[in-house]
Parts: C-alpha cells; sequence; structure tokens
C-alpha cells in the first residue's frame, strides 16, 4: 500500500494520458449511436438521448458499405500473408544462407528503407497502369506483397536463432525448404506476429494508392470509401462518419488484441543476439 501511494505521480499522468487516448474512440463509438441533430446539438453531449443503430443501417443497406469491407479485408488480408511468407523467405537466405552478393543484397535492403514512398509512388503506378492492372484489387495487393522492413525484421530475428539446428536437419537429410517450413518459421513466432500486425495495419489504413489506383467505386477499400462522406462542408453526414470509423477501427484492435503478447516479445527480442 505504502509503494502504490509513493507512487501516486507516477500513475496521475499515466491516467490522464489513457484518458487522452481512449477520450477519442469512446467519442466516435458513441456520437456513431446518435442522429444526426444530437451530433451538431451545441453544446456536445457525451451520451446518447435515444440510442440508435439507423448509422450502421444505413452504412451497410444504401451506401454499399458491405462491399468496401470485402475489399478492405481481401487486400489487407493477401498483403498480410504475402509479407509473411516472403519476406521471412528472404530473411532467412540473408540470415542464414551463403551466396554470392549477399552483403550486397542486404545493403540494398537497408538502403530501400531510407527511401520515402513517396518518391516511387509515380514509378509503381507507371509500372501498374502498364501492366493492366489498374482499377482491380491485384493493383491494391502485387507491389506490396514484400517490404524492405519486413525483409529486414525477419533477418534480424532469424540471425539469432541457433545455427545448430540448421546444420541438424541438414545431417538428416532435409532440404532448405523443408528446414525453413519445419524449423525455422516455428521459431518465428514472435516476429511473424509483429510483422503480421504491421502489415495488416499499413495496408488496413491506406488511403492515396487505393485512392489513386481504384477508379471505380466496386474497387474503394474503407478508407477511401469514408472519404466520400466528407466532401463538402454542407454534405457530411457525420453519423455515417463516425459509424464508418467505428467499423474501421475494430478490426484493427481486435487482431492486435489477438496477438499483443506476441507483438510485444517480438518487438523485445528482434535484433538481440
Amino acid at each position: 500500500m505504502t509503494s502504490t501511494r509513493s507512487r501516486w505521480w507516477l500513475y496521475l499522468p499515466l491516467t490522464v494520458a489513457l484518458f487522452a487516448v481512449v477520450a477519442p474512440f469512446a467519442w466516435m463509438v458513441l456520437g456513431s449511436l446518435k442522429g444526426e441533430g444530437e451530433l451538431r446539438a451545441n453544446p456536445p453531449t457525451w451520451l446518447p438521448e435515444s440510442a440508435s443503430l439507423d448509422n450502421y443501417t444505413q452504412l451497410f443497406s444504401r451506401l454499399d458499405f458491405g462491399v468496401y469491407f470485402v475489399n478492405s479485408t481481401v487486400v489487407a488480408v493477401v498483403v498480410t500473408l504475402g509479407n509473411l511468407l516472403f519476406c521471412s523467405m528472404v530473411g532467412y537466405a540473408l540470415a542464414m544462407l551463403e551466396f554470392t552478393g549477399k552483403k550486397a543484397l542486404f545493403a540494398v535492403v537497408l538502403g530501400t528503407l531510407m527511401i520515402p514512398g513517396v518518391v516511387t509512388f509515380v514509378p509503381l503506378y507507371v509500372l501498374v497502369v502498364n501492366a493492366g492492372l489498374a482499377d482491380s484489387l491485384p493493383a491494391l495487393i502485387l507491389p506490396f506483397l514484400v517490404s524492405p522492413f519486413g525483409v529486414f525484421l525477419m533477418r534480424q530475428f532469424i540471425i539469432g536463432l541457433p545455427k545448430e539446428l540448421l546444420d541438424a536437419g541438414r545431417v538428416d537429410g532435409a532440404g532448405e525448404l523443408r528446414i525453413f517450413a519445419r524449423i525455422i518459421l516455428p521459431l518465428c513466432g514472435p516476429a511473424l506476429a509483429t510483422l503480421g500486425i504491421l502489415t495488416f495495419l499499413g495496408s488496413w489504413n491506406s488511403f492515396l494508392w487505393p485512392l489513386v489506383v481504384a477508379q471505380q467505386e466496386a474497387q474503394y477499400t474503407l478508407p477511401v470509401a469514408l472519404a466520400l462522406y466528407s466532401t463538402g462542408q454542407n454534405s457530411i453526414q457525420y453519423g455515417l462518419l463516425l459509424a464508418g470509423a467505428t467499423i474501421v477501427v475494430l478490426p484493427v484492435l481486435v487482431v492486435f488484441l489477438a496477438f499483443q503478447r506476441r507483438f510485444i516479445e517480438g518487438i523485445a527480442t528482434t535484433g538481440i543476439k
């Protein structure tokens, strides 16, 4: 009890910081249950006078929000799975295999990390258009199946694994693919969880690339669809906007809470020899 009381100076700012983080999310969820008139009331109120799910009903029935949700889910899941597979394969090669140009290749990966994504935006768009993939889900997926950060993260984690396990597998006659699938991947749970959460979050919240590449509403993702309800001061429907924002945030929270322990473990151990 004495120790707890002596740390009030620590718990007080942490409590204030927690409230500052949670308050916008609480306002968003509670606001999605209000009517348009109540949302525009002055002064504003926290709790809805008569909670209703009308905003969510309109979102999925009248505005085809289900299509945008499916598009975002497909893109985020495929991009995440692609990064988990390909980044771990490249990371394994850079960490455990010996081949000509290995150091140069790793230097290229590090150099790519220093290049802002905006620099490659136009060349990437030209490549997608020339390949005939514009205005399609593959255009939202293929350019992001591998990320230099994911390769670096997996390489740093795998290089800390004992090489004796690989030698034992080779003595038993296992090939590199089998060693990778049966030995390396099962040991990479924390790193894979970290990469999966960060990749899913980035893909789910991506806005600029889907806005440019997806030219028809049938290919829009959730962030782009939400922007449709924010055009023009007189046309903003705050209830629909808050309901859509709630739907966008919920999958990210679910994914993070499901892999929270692995995520923290991966951040804490990656790069430690």
